[in-house]
């Protein structure tokens, strides 16, 4: 592992434009469980049936009983690993992240330029008449599953169902943010969901490299560096030995 850092740490240092794609995993330690782990989400409430649009119309009351489990993110707080890819934004070293997840730590940390491509939790909106709008704070504060105050529809929240396409502006802003990268930091993701899994053979068709960041690293033979371990650990370890040099 040690050398496997240093590779790592040279690849950053070298490289001209970097960014991060991340899931679930860098998330599993501030308390989100994965939801396609054995506890997840998915082991309790079948996706098609729960996490559809169409379920969604038919039924939002039904699908709110597996939201009200994601109301607790509010709670959860960003783990060192967060603090470390906040840290590299600050020193100019890392241009942003793309996210797959909806929970807002990498904001809460201090990143700025975060793309969540499935949305996040941080709003709901009123699919029936599109002028109701609410945060998650004011959610929180009343009985669920929450009303629109215009026309009283159960409010969706902003996140990207199965059946839904990610937001044209969420393609933009990532179509601008690989535009000239040569280093991509995929921590965390199966990178099986599409269309986020194109994002690293995105980055390796335009000559850039890959370094991953996974407890089971899953794109061995085309990442250019395979850190296996704890999101927190690894990323502590990278940033301990830039400072270093």
């Amino acid at each position: 592992m040690d050398n496997a850092i240093g590779l790592a740490v040279d690849l950053l240092k070298k490289s001209k434009k970097i960014v991060a794609l991340t899931g679930a995993g860098v998330s599993t330690e501030s308390g989100i469980p994965d939801f396609r782990s054995r506890d997840g989400l998915w082991s309790r409430f079948d996706p098609f049936e729960y996490a559809t649009l169409g379920a969604f119309k038919r039924n939002p009351e039904k699908v709110w009983k597996m939201l009200e489990e994601l109301i607790s993110i509010v709670d959860c707080r960003p783990n060192s690993g967060h603090d470390a890819m906040a840290w590299l934004e600050e020193k100019g070293i890392l241009s942003g992240i793309i996210t797959q997840n909806i929970d807002c730590l990498h904001q809460k940390a201090g990143s700025h330029n975060v793309v969540e491509f499935h949305g996040s939790m941080a709003f709901f909106t009123c699919l029936q008449c599109g002028g109701g709008r609410k945060s998650l704070e004011e959610v929180r504060k009343e009985p669920l599953p929450p009303q629109c105050p215009v026309c009283r529809a159960v409010l969706k929240p902003d996140v990207v169902f199965f059946d839904e396409l990610i937001p044209s502006q969420a393609i933009a802003r990532t179509e601008r943010l690989l535009s000239g990268v040569d280093l991509l930091i995929v921590a965390g993701t199966s990178c099986e969901v599409i269309p986020a899994s194109f994002i690293p053979a995105q980055v390796i068709r335009q000559g850039g490299a890959l370094i991953e960041i996974n407890l089971q690293p899953v794109l061995t033979g085309i990442a250019t560096v395979s850190l296996a371990g704890k999101f927190t650990e690894v990323m502590g370890a990278i940033v301990d030995r830039m400072l270093e040099c």
